[in-house]
């Protein structure tokens, strides 16, 4: 039985693709070659399950190929960074839509191009899919479904449930072993793409696949270091009885205070507000020692307000615009600055910051959609999810 023409052309038309990309860019082109490419007329232009990626081959055969290169980058992008398996039982439409704003800007500073009508957002896609997917159901963003079916095969995915699938292997099986496939290809693509002398990877491709040096921390586990002094310190231990081998603890009422600033300019959703209240009150719970103040800002500082274990957060106030100086400013007109204090601030991080910074150790919490780390001048950075 002959081949149809489209398909001769099509496999004909990917092959020279995957040359281009190993020789232009080699880090997806090495990404590329660990995805089987699968015919199908089952859908319109291109989908992955995850593990494979899917094309019509009369609508490969219509691109030109420069788009067609973006095309094989973008469906491979939304594989390698697990797009399918993180949405969960999260909105399709919204989580398709995010995923592909973050994948399309990735493209983009690649300097590689797609077909007209890929979504593209340029304020959110520096983030990951989860927090693009939290800001868009926050800000009750959905593109109209026009928009996003002028390509309708950027980002469509061809989801598994957990039984068998077609190949006999059980759904969780299955995405285990594409879990390892791309992990294993990542490494392999940036190890490919530093070895050609550029010495970098492609734009915005070390902070999607987290290949920067710096480690990545659950912010609930770096809220919890913060907070929490270590026994080994000997920070709550009296220490003149340290000689006889004797760990008494002190009479401090407080040995550590902490400070929150939560900002009330509108960066704070009842979610992200209510986990972060969760973790907080837990760090009080578990140490007992630590107190806690809670300031409201937004141009103007609302507090301190003492909190306890198992208290509510007092009523938000503010609402205005952003401003970070008031709330360092209030922490030493009320005294609380001193070798105890830490401070830690809920924000999106998008506001003038003090001209000098605190003397004590600051973390910001940023929530989703908030600016980029190295906007923030001082003290750590750790990102809500």
């Amino acid at each position: 039985m002959s081949v149809p023409d489209d398909l001769v052309e099509a496999d004909r038309a990917l092959r020279s693709s995957l040359l281009r990309l190993r020789s232009r860019a080699p880090f997806f082109g090495t990404l590329a070659l660990y995805a089987r490419f699968l015919p199908s007329t089952e859908i319109e232009t291109a989908a992955t399950d995850g593990q494979d990626v899917f094309y019509n081959p009369s609508f490969v055969c219509s691109l030109s190929p420069a788009h067609l290169d973006g095309l094989l980058v973008h469906e491979v992008l939304h594989a390698a960074l697990d797009h399918v398996h993180r949405r969960g039982a999260r909105d399709a439409t919204r989580w398709n839509q995010a995923a592909d704003i973050v994948v399309n800007g990735l493209i983009d500073e690649a300097g590689l191009s797609l077909p007209g009508g890929g979504l593209r957002d340029a304020t959110l896609e520096k983030f990951s899919v989860e927090e693009v997917f939290a800001v868009m159901a926050r800000d009750g963003k959905q593109r109209a479904q026009v928009d996003a079916d002028l390509m309708p095969g950027l980002g469509d995915s061809k989801e598994e449930s957990d039984g068998e699938t077609g190949d006999g292997m059980p759904g969780r099986a299955r995405r285990a072993r594409a879990r390892r496939q791309w992990a294993e290809a990542t490494d392999r693509a940036a190890s490919v793409a530093r070895g050609r002398g550029v010495g970098t990877l492609p734009g915005g491709v070390d902070r999607a696949f987290g290949l920067t040096d710096r480690p990545k921390l659950d912010w609930r586990t770096l809220l919890w270091r913060f907070l929490a002094r270590a026994p080994t310190d000997f920070a709550t231990f009296d220490r003149r009885f340290i000689h006889q081998g004797l760990y008494l603890e002190t009479l401090e009422a407080v040995s550590l205070r902490v400070i929150v600033g939560i900002d009330t300019s509108g960066s704070i959703d009842a979610d992200s507000l209510d986990a972060f209240q969760a973790e907080l009150f837990g760090v009080l719970r578990a140490y007992p020692a630590t107190q806690a103040w809670i300031l409201y800002v937004d141009t103007v500082a609302y507090g301190p307000y003492l909190i306890e274990p198992g208290d509510e957060l007092p009523p938000p106030e503010g609402g205005g615009g952003t401003d970070f100086a008031p709330f360092f400013a209030a922490i030493d007109a009320a005294g609380l600055a001193d070798e105890a204090a830490v401070a830690v601030y809920l924000t999106d991080g998008d506001g003038p910051f003090p001209t000098q910074p605190p003397t004590y150790p600051v973390l910001w919490i940023v929530t989703p959609g908030g600016v980029d780390d190295a906007m923030f001048p001082f003290g750590d950075v750790v990102r809500m999810q």
